[in-house]
């Protein structure tokens, strides 16, 4: 994997990551296994096994006050993603009223991770309106790319950093087919509704070890050769 022992005093190791929005730090944390000096950010505290490193803040005061190499930033899909258009219609206006304005916070929230200035950065959300509002996304990956055998269409938006490659593809895993026709993945399909945008967001293990592997030796390289 081409992982940096902790104990080698090696430049890039003063090369700092943020990892926005992410409470399970499970990108964090193979990082951090391989080396390098990653950080959480969320508004909740950590579920994951490293919780001194996690910065329990509003990543709009972390983004700017630290020189980060990298950003790998995941925002709420909430108000960005295409599975939740209908909720836009006329006929829930009344239901949600304040919709628009929140898919405009949702948007500028996006956008600044984009505009923030660091060097690489890579902004992670499922299929939506950000293809328009901004650009199609770089790539899309599915977790069963990488060894997980599960569906879940991943964009990836990218700025000096190179697609992810597949490291082993297996099995898309089992689909639900409703009466209407629509289909949907059996893993999220069957989780109890108050717990699937919790769980639905969490990066599957073998595409943070690819996020962490290939990134993490993209990241050497871009300031090996500035």
């Amino acid at each position: 994997m081409g992982s940096i022992l902790l104990s080698e005093k090696r430049w890039c190791l003063f090369l700092k990551i943020l990892v926005a929005c992410e409470e399970s730090q499970i990108v964090t944390e193979e990082f951090r296994k391989r080396g390098y000096e990653a950080f959480s950010c969320d508004l909740e505290p950590s579920s994951g096994n490293l919780p001194q490193y996690h910065i329990q803040d509003d990543v709009k005061k972390v983004l700017f006050n630290e020189n980060w190499a990298m950003l790998i930033a995941h925002p709420p899909c909430t108000y960005l993603a295409v599975a939740g258009n209908k909720w836009f219609l006329p006929k829930y206006k009344d239901r949600f009223p304040d919709r628009e304005e929140r898919r405009e916070e949702a948007v500028e929230f996006f956008m600044m991770f984009i505009n923030s200035g660091i060097n690489l950065i890579a902004v992670e959300n499922p299929v939506g309106i950000m293809s328009t509002r901004y650009r199609k996304p770089d790539q899309y990956v599915h977790p069963y790319h990488f060894g997980d055998p599960y569906s879940k269409k991943t964009g990836w938006w990218l700025i000096n950093l190179p697609k992810l490659v597949p490291t082993n593809i297996v099995d898309e895993g089992e689909k639900i087919t409703y009466a209407s026709g629509r289909t949907m993945p059996k893993w999220y399909a069957e989780m109890p509704a108050k717990d699937r945008s919790k769980r639905r967001s969490k990066t599957f293990p073998g595409m943070a070890a690819a996020i962490a592997d290939q990134w993490g030796r993209a990241m050497e390289k871009y300031y090996q050769e500035k």
